[in-house]
């Protein structure tokens, strides 16, 4: 009996460890699908990282501007910094010390045309290895200066916010060796939304197809239910999807509508199978329903039933529906069956298009990805979300400066889920080793897992943070001087295979700050994960 009692106690200990080994994986998994560790292990302020306290104090300028007109075309003082996007919104620290463009923010900072001001855009070197010529992206961004600081060595330490997108028309130094651009601000268009009424309601057949039903149908059609007196409403159906549309837009609409009408109402090759108006076997059973109960409505107009507009099908299967399709028809409105959507297209390529269904798909995505923060705000403005997820995003700066010149918000957002689906490995963009996985990324700012920081040298760093990584080496010992995440030191990493600088690794100066380490890798010296999605 003691040896049963026993036996029994260690069956029990044992599913105990297994259900504690079943939540410690479902824990790790959970952590992975985020992005982000458990808020137990993160005591690390990411308001610090974001307030770029290595550039000591710094004044507001207190002004704020309003935006450019779209199209307008202006000169400003350019800075032009190699492995470095901006986009609208974002942040850009600066350590002005070279003395052209020492006197390009200086000059922003008392010219009388747009003030504070500069124009920024991608330099990057050809990829001809025999030709490493400085090249300069043709799209760039205005940056407003919020804050700045003169050193005693004639420095500048300088805080700038992402405005508006421009197009490079031309670019100079001028007498003063100051680099300048002619630049043209991009207008910018507003966020493309489904019409309300597109899909909310079912417009009356024959307002869609009266010049089509006038070729079949005998003058006393009104006998079949198209013009009840009862419901003029019907009759006269809201105009208000049609005016939405453009004078293109509205061609292309009526075109399609009259060349879908000339054939069959419901050519099921027009729509998916989760947007059909009905669905095959429905029709068939509507015919059926209409013509038991129905009956004298046709034969008074002399039009058999089979050659209504509803005949989709054979009639042999109608018994296949039995009592089960005359109840759920009872109560039916045959009025539906007059009505179609307003729309020609399905609904799905509306959405498609939809800045604001985009978005949602496109916030949705992150969160899994990254895990934090929150974009509910931002999602109810796509063209700002689209900039946010582009200037965040851990990708090559060729793609992030892909993003950068797509016109349009909802292909913008498009082409950011497509990156965000297949995105999956962190490489080096020398060697092709993988570094990380995206399970990988950590939150250490309140701007997000990937930002610029700048060094005491002035050069401009775009980092995404890691909580791991593999395949580096650490080079020299680890110092906090001019560290971007205060209490943390940081030292060289490069590549273990092609010996590329990739990053650095920050480790914490106290047991008490959480993480203990994670990398900083460089934006600049990631390949793109070419992982395909099906």
């Amino acid at each position: 009996m003691d040896d049963v009692r026993i036996l029994e106690a260690e069956r029990r200990r044992i599913q105990e460890l297994e259900f504690e080994e079943l939540q410690a994986e479902e824990e790790v998994d959970g952590r992975d699908s985020t992005g982000a560790g458990s808020s137990d292990d993160f005591t690390f302020n990411p308001c610090l990282a974001s307030l770029h306290a290595y550039l000591g104090e710094v004044e507001d300028t207190h002004h704020r501007l309003a935006f450019l007109d779209g199209g307008a075309v202006l000169n400003l003082p350019l800075f032009y910094l190699e492995g470095v996007v901006l986009f609208p919104e974002a942040t850009l620290p600066l350590r002005v010390v070279q003395p052209n463009f020492i006197s390009a923010v200086e000059r922003a900072l008392v010219q009388v045309d747009n003030p504070y001001i500069v124009g920024v855009v991608r330099a990057y070197r050809g990829s001809d290895s025999d030709n490493r010529q400085l090249m300069f992206a043709t799209v760039g961004t205005t940056a407003e200066i919020r804050q700045y600081r003169r050193l005693e060595d004639g420095s500048l330490n300088v805080v700038t916010r992402g405005q508006q997108r421009f197009h490079l028309k031309h670019r100079w130094i001028d007498v003063e060796g100051m680099p300048y651009g002619e630049v043209q601000i991009i207008q910018e268009d507003t966020p493309l939304r489904t019409p309300k009424d597109a899909f909310g309601k079912l417009a009356p057949l024959n307002n869609l197809r009266s010049h089509r039903l006038s070729r079949v149908l005998p003058s006393n059609s009104s006998s079949l239910g198209y013009g009840h007196s009862d419901n003029d409403s019907e009759a006269n159906w809201d105009d208000s999807f049609e005016s939405a549309l453009s004078s293109a837009g509205m061609r292309t609409h009526q075109s399609a509508l009259d060349s879908c009408y000339g054939y069959d109402v419901m050519d099921e090759s027009t729509s998916s199978d989760d947007d059909k108006f009905m669905s095959r076997t429905e029709m068939r059973s509507t015919r059926s329903h209409l013509s038991e109960s129905k009956g004298p409505l046709y034969s008074d107009t002399g039009i058999n039933a089979d050659n209504t507009t509803l005949e989709i099908g054979n009639s042999s299967d109608l018994a296949k529906k039995g009592e089960v399709s005359k109840r759920c028809w009872k109560n039916t409105d045959l009025n539906h069956f007059h009505r179609v959507p307003r729309a020609f297209w399905p609904h799905w390529v509306y959405r498609m298009y939809d800045s604001y269904c985009l978005a949602e798909r496109a916030a949705d995505m992150w969160k899994q990805i990254v895990g934090a923060p929150c974009m509910d705000g931002l999602v109810r403005k796509p063209d700002l979300l689209s900039f946010y997820i582009a200037s965040k995003i851990p990708v090559s700066e060729e793609t992030r400066q892909e993003l950068l010149e797509i016109d349009g918000i909802s292909y913008r957002l498009r082409r950011e889920i497509g990156l965000l689906e297949s995105f999956d490995l962190v490489r080096c963009k020398t060697c092709k080793n993988v570094i990380a996985q995206r399970s990988d990324m950590l939150v250490m700012s309140t701007e997000g897992p990937l930002g610029a920081y700048v060094n005491s040298y002035g050069y401009v760093h775009e980092i995404m943070t890691l909580q791991k990584a593999n395949g580096l080496a650490l080079l020299g010992r680890a110092t906090v001087e001019y560290s971007w995440f205060p209490g943390y030191a940081w030292t060289i990493a490069e590549c273990a295979s092609c010996e590329i600088q990739m990053g650095w690794l920050y480790t914490a100066t106290k047991k008490k700050l959480k993480p203990q380490s994670f990398w900083g890798i460089r934006s600049s010296q990631v390949a793109d994960d070419t992982r395909v999605t099906l």
